[in-house]
């Protein structure tokens, strides 16, 4: 095929950006090339895969599928045995990625920063993975340019346990990865021996986690900080359209976000609520927030990060007691007491689904029993070291299941985010050649 016949698509994740907040941006007249975006007529919301995580959503784009497919519900995931929770990664994940089916095909994937593909693996291709990495050496494929991403510098992640209680530091951090990010553009980028190229930026979320009431509030002593940090997360955005104006057609570009962002108002913690209801008893203290291990043979119900609950039955778990019966009329009776919680004289949920009705067809052993999705405002955790319900712990921002913000200069009707990931793959599918 010659080189000018060659179809590329783009994609450029901009993590935890909401539409809204894009939108706003873009009539400040500081922030051009988002501006080019909201303007073109080819942006919109779009909703997030439940839970409203990274991982999940993330996974549904490189998949193409649902969690009831791939398998990632959470951030965490609970071993039925043992009790013990470990970090849902890439090894965990049950479908074939869209770079693996565009590999057979014999195209080319070149991949930054992309949340969930830890640790990497084996593609045709290139690989930076982003969350959960933590070793930069399990974290690059293939293995050759690992000297000259260490000799570079390139930072994995912003330090945000220091940065969550320092906001110059986070600051700063950011800044770091925006810089690595754009380097890495400029190794993978300008050979075009490439068919799919992604590159996530995660700025926008820590800021989000951090400082969201900084984006939008003048009178916030952060509020111009954090805009001066968006400007040169804006000239990134610039750098990724430029580049790809200048490729020769076919060719497509996505930019979205994996899910939306608010402020947060408060936590709510799900099993400090089971155990008022007594359904949730631990054999010991909980040494930490995730030791799932003290959870008695008592139990009869406990939750996981953000909202997923778990009903503790014999046939599912090894300490379990309930039986089938009995799990399905505490399941409603647990939903009629989450859908009446009230903080502040409002309700805390806006709709909790089963999760046979959520993931249809699932029968992995992670697949929560009901999950409960918070109105904005609430963020829904699940510890196993705290007793109050309600709480601040340090963040200032929360996610949103829907306002994800989403852009296609192909004008798609995107609705979630796995169908961004099926617009990919169905982009290259009228330009297959047999024997490519």
């Amino acid at each position: 095929m010659p080189a000018t016949d060659r179809p590329r698509c783009a994609v450029l994740g901009l993590n935890g950006l909401p539409y809204s907040l894009a939108c706003s941006l873009a009539g400040s007249g500081r922030y051009p090339n988002l501006d080019r975006l909201v303007r073109s007529g080819n942006c919109r919301p779009i909703l997030a895969e439940l839970p409203e995580l990274s991982p999940v959503n993330w996974t549904s784009f490189y998949t193409g599928f649902g969690p009831e497919k791939h398998g990632i519900f959470g951030f965490t995931r609970i071993d039925p045995s043992s009790y013990a929770i470990s970090l849902s990664d890439a090894t965990h994940v049950q479908s074939t990625a869209i770079f693996d089916r565009l590999g057979e095909q014999g195209l080319i994937s070149k991949v930054i920063n992309l949340p969930n593909t830890y640790p990497a693996r084996p593609l045709k291709g290139m690989l930076i993975s982003g969350f959960p990495a933590q070793d930069l050496s399990r974290a690059v494929y293939p293995r050759f340019l690992l000297p000259r991403l260490e000799a570079e510098g390139y930072i994995l992640e912003a330090d945000t346990c220091r940065g969550g209680s320092d906001p110059e530091y986070l600051l700063a951090e950011l800044r770091s990865t925006l810089e690595a990010r754009s380097r890495v553009l400029e190794l993978f980028w300008p050979d075009l021996a490439w068919d799919l190229f992604v590159l996530v930026l995660t700025e926008t979320d820590r800021l989000g986690h951090f400082l969201f009431p900084a984006l939008i509030d003048e009178s916030d002593p952060w509020h111009e900080p954090c805009l001066e940090l968006l400007q040169d997360w804006d000239r990134v955005i610039g750098d990724v359209l430029e580049r790809w104006q200048a490729l020769p057609e076919p060719k497509r570009l996505l930019v979205l976000a994996d899910h939306g962002f608010t402020t947060l108002e408060i936590e709510v913690d799900l099993n400090a609520w089971l155990k008022e209801q007594g359904l949730l008893t631990l054999e010991s203290e909980a040494r930490h927030e995730l030791d799932s291990t003290v959870i008695s043979p008592e139990t009869r119900a406990f939750a996981l990060d953000p909202g997923r609950i778990y009903l503790h039955t014999r046939e599912r778990f090894a300490r379990g007691r309930l039986d089938s019966m009995t799990a399905a009329s505490l399941r409603d009776t647990i939903c009629a007491g989450l859908l009446a919680l009230r903080y502040d004289g409002r309700p805390v949920m806006q709709e909790i689904f089963k999760g046979e009705d959520l993931y249809p067809g699932s029968q992995d052993a992670q697949c929560p029993d009901l999950v409960c999705v918070p109105r904005a405002g609430f963020d829904l955790k699940a510890k196993f070291d705290r007793n109050s319900v309600f709480g601040f712990f340090g963040r200032r921002g929360t996610h949103l299941s829907g306002d994800a913000f989403f852009y296609d200069s192909a004008g798609a009707q995107v609705e979630r985010v796995r169908e961004a990931g099926q617009a990919v793959e169905a982009f290259f599918e009228p330009h297959a050649r047999p024997g490519r």
